[in-house]
């Protein structure tokens, strides 16, 4: 890469981001290309796109929400201090002004970003046809500029729209990145917090969203000791910028028109109900009833649709934003104690709430994630090409047993074949032989279909495991045992 484009020190992580970026710029691609970055608000990406701009000499412009005629005249004021003159640009419309935005790479390959963009298509619906024309393959931008237009924005319905089937802008594109929360051991390093248990409680509580540090004063709590003050503090506070944070990530988003249904969905979620039909019967609804709402959550990033690994058309929904766990199960059912100061009461009255459906599902997410991201081919058995839950059928039993974390591999020709089971305790207690006796089991349920030599057996213990468990270990080469330390540093 080129040195002018190494990744700023500025900017934290989002090393794929940046070279993705990065690589089209400076394609050497003839002609202009068009590139959207999108992703939900307060994940950096306005700053990226800033560093970036600064460090290729690119034109950026953001959008606010007001009127069409607003917005080019802060455009041309924009133009005009970026190219020199000493008086704005009196842009007449968006074809005019997308024209002369242009030609801004007629030289040399120039970025030109404008942020928020999907504020400019609320007041000008037909922006993105203008687009399609100015982008055409005959047009003047094609045939004579290198121009890299990059288009961000927050809401993501109308981003990725943008780009769907039938759209204008479909198939003109060349690159779509979307800029999501950190991973959870990005998160730990952005904060600044290299104790494991500390680092869990935190991103179980405010996950990996970069802007959040500074809402929680710009820094997190240092020692276990200080954690459940910190959380009185910061998020139990309604003095605290991230009190509402997690109502208002769902009423942020313009394509939400209802936010009471949709929350209530939410709130179902969060108190473990993860099955549509358990959703539904939460909610008193039919669960044909939910396919909209379920869809629009999904489109929104807070929810996300995870398929059974072992059974076709069988999957469960999760909250993928800890906030608005958190806000769903403690700030909106306690608010009247926590607006009167009772945060830490609240807090340590909920313990049993946030042990069981924060931290554990938590530490199962979590447990999946690694085994993506971080763990090594030798402990899965193989490459990680899926890691989802599953349901296996018992006879023995009569009931259906839950599966934490399957590890699959894709076989050329052959589908999946699974190379690991796993079982994750976000409990402090630490498991035992008994927890490895259950996936013995659990594996001898598996379809013979999906089997191809051994399957690993994972335990994830947030508490640690007995002696006896990791004596056991030791001596048997298909038991790999994860803790904290692991889960964090280790593969």
């Amino acid at each position: 890469m080129d040195n002018s484009l190494q990744k700023p020190e500025r900017l934290f992580g989002r090393v794929r981001e940046w070279r993705d970026l990065a690589e089209f710029v400076e394609s050497g691609q003839a002609g202009a290309t068009l590139g959207l970055v999108y992703g939900r608000r307060r994940q950096g990406k306005t700053l990226m796109l800033e560093l970036l701009a600064r460090e290729l000499g690119g034109f950026m412009f953001a959008a606010t929400q007001q009127s069409e005629r607003q917005n080019l005249a802060d455009l041309g004021e924009a133009y005009a201090e970026f190219v020199g003159l000493r008086q704005p640009v009196a842009f007449g419309s968006w074809r005019d002004a997308l024209d002369v935005l242009l030609r801004l790479g007629e030289k040399r390959a120039t970025p030109v970003i404008i942020d928020e963009f999907p504020y400019l298509v609320g007041t000008s619906p037909g922006l993105p046809s203008y687009l399609q024309r100015a982008l055409s393959p005959l047009g003047f931008a094609k045939e004579h500029t290198s121009t890299r237009l990059i288009l961000c924005g927050s809401a993501l319905t109308t981003m990725t729209q943008l780009l769907g089937g039938g759209a204008p802008l479909r198939g003109r594109a060349n690159l779509e990145l979307v800029v999501r929360p950190f991973g959870f051991r990005d998160a730990a390093v952005f904060w600044g917090i290299d104790e494991p248990e500390l680092a869990f409680r935190v991103h179980a509580l405010v996950g990996g969203t970069p802007a959040y540090l500074e809402m929680c004063g710009g820094g997190g709590p240092a020692t276990i000791e200080e954690f459940d003050a910190w959380v009185a503090r910061w998020l139990l506070n309604p003095s605290s910028v991230m009190f509402r944070e997690g109502g208002l990530l769902l009423r942020e988003e313009p394509s939400i028109t209802n936010p009471t249904s949709y929350s209530a969905v939410l709130a179902a979620l969060s108190a473990g109900n993860h099955r549509r039909s358990e959703i539904a019967s939460a909610l008193g609804r039919p669960s044909t009833a939910l396919a909209h709402i379920l869809s629009g959550l999904r489109g929104i990033g807070l929810i996300d649709q995870v398929d059974d690994a072992l059974r076709d058309k069988r999957s469960v929904f999760r909250i993928t934003e800890p906030v608005v766990r958190l806000h769903q199960l403690l700030i909106q059912r306690h608010e009247p104690e926590l607006v009167v100061g009772r945060a830490g009461q609240v807090w340590e009255g909920s313990a049993d709430t946030v042990a069981s459906k924060i931290y554990g599902p938590h530490f199962e997410d979590l447990a999946r994630e690694w085994c993506l991201r971080h763990a090594a081919r030798e402990t899965l058995g193989g490459a990680a090409t899926w890691v989802r839950p599953a349901e296996l059928p018992c006879r023995e039993h009569r009931t259906g047993h839950e599966i934490d974390v399957v590890v699959t591999e894709a076989v050329s020709f052959a589908g999946e074949r699974v190379t690991a089971i796993g079982e994750a305790k976000g409990t402090r207690a630490p498991m035992d032989l008994s927890q490895l006796g259950r996936l013995e089991h659990l594996r001898g349920l598996l379809p013979d279909g999906k089997i191809d030599g051994t399957v690993k057996l994972l335990l994830f213990g947030r508490g640690g495991f007995t002696r006896e468990l990791r004596d056991l270990a030791l001596g048997r080469s298909d038991v790999e045992l994860i803790d904290l330390d692991r889960l964090y540093t280790g593969a």
